[in-house]
């Protein structure tokens, strides 16, 4: 029987709409990948005791680990603590201090599970952050306490470095003195400020050309120290840049999560890997997407995980760093949370037509694991809109 439910949309209209997806079977075994493929992942709040959701959100732990066995069940690796997991808009260092706790050793329990943490200075307000020695003194601790947990860094972009640097130079020094100390090799991460406006800038330019050349002077500086660098600015142009001019040994992990299929698939000399988000929402289809791959079928790649590009680029449109509402809201619709409330309220960053829309190509590209199960829970969240 074909599943249906009415559904608004831009215009305002109210229309029947009736599913045509069909549920990526989950796989008896983590694949193998040949592509290194990290998730960013999402927490789950705990709404039952979130008694200041905006200013001391709780955790629901438990679901939470839940759904990393679920990402390392299809083969990825995880990114954890990550700007997915709110980091900075919900999330503190103190939460993410004992996710990262929590994480690095659930991990210990399972065959081959692999996962890397974000450390930034997010626990040093920039409006407080007066030098260079404040940040590097941030990252010190996170990047410190990551390290004595066992786990490896993914060095955060920092906002107080971007209120505080007056020059690219100023980059080079925080990140040559952090990189110089470093146990593991550490994953740079550079942002862009449509994912967050405070760090229109970074690297001490608004010109990706001259930003471009720091960075390459940064990995120069500490080859030796960095195992490759995610570039996140929707832009697959600036990213086959830049991942054409790394050095060898050093790899480029994709966030653009308009552009990842082309971007993974490569050029026929040069790939990349991947750090996404948007693999939070779309694991099933990503990981069968990337076993075909290192399968050498390419245009079964292609087959699954291009109708899932629709569906990011809804979810990451602007204002892009709200896309953590629509993650989670396709972890509530595929049961691997019990609601839709996100740590400070976040699910309330988007209005009921965007959810609408999600629901709409997450059928189309067949990534609603538990249709009736989504079905239902959608028919509850437009109750509490008046439809």
């Amino acid at each position: 029987m074909t599943l249906k439910i009415k559904l608004p949309d831009a215009s305002g209209a109210i229309a029947d709409y009736a599913l045509t997806g069909t549920p990526i079977e989950a796989p008896p075994a983590p694949p193998a990948f040949n592509r290194i493929a990290y998730a960013a992942a999402h927490v789950v709040s705990d709404p039952l005791r979130d008694a200041q959701p905006w200013s001391a959100p709780a955790i629901d732990w438990d679901a939470t680990m839940a759904f990393r066995h679920h990402l390392w069940s299809l083969g990825f690796k995880i990114a954890e603590a990550m700007d997915t997991a709110q980091r900075g808009m919900g999330v503190d260092w103190t939460a993410a201090r004992e996710l990262i706790r929590r994480s690095l050793a659930e991990s210990r329990s399972v065959a081959g599970a692999d996962l890397a943490c974000g450390a930034g200075t997010d626990q040093l307000s920039p409006q407080i952050a007066r030098t260079l020695q404040d940040v590097i003194d941030a990252y010190e601790t996170q990047i410190g306490f990551v390290e004595a947990e066992g786990g490896r860094a993914v060095m955060m972009a920092s906002r107080a470095l971007t209120r505080v640097a007056r020059s690219a130079d100023d980059y080079r020094t925080v990140y040559n003195h952090i990189l110089g100390q470093t146990r593991e090799k550490v994953v740079l991460h550079w942002l862009g400020d449509m994912f967050d406006p405070q760090l229109a800038g970074y690297w001490g330019s608004h010109s990706f050309e001259e930003a471009l050349e720091t960075v390459l002077a940064i990995i120069s500086d500490n080859r030796g120290k960095i195992e490759g660098i995610k570039i996140s600015l929707l832009d697959n142009a600036k990213e086959i840049e830049l991942r054409t001019r790394l050095p060898e040994g050093v790899l480029c992990f994709t966030g653009d999560d308009f552009n990842y299929p082309e971007l993974i698939e490569g050029d026929g000399q040069r790939y990349s890997h991947a750090l996404l988000g948007i693999f939070d929402a779309v694991a099933p289809s990503a990981s069968k997407a990337l076993s075909l791959l290192a399968k050498g079928e390419v245009e079964g790649f292609r087959a699954v995980i291009e109708p899932t590009v629709p569906l990011s680029r809804k979810i990451f449109e602007a204002p892009t760093q709200y896309y953590k509402a629509g993650v989670v809201f396709l972890a509530w619709l595929n049961g691997h949370q019990s609601h839709f409330t996100m740590p400070a309220g976040m699910q309330s960053a988007r209005g009921i037509v965007h959810y609408a829309d999600i629901f709409r190509l997450a059928d189309q590209a067949n990534v609603l694991d538990r249709p009736e199960l989504a079905v239902n829970r959608m028919k509850g969240l437009l109750q509490v809109y008046g439809i």
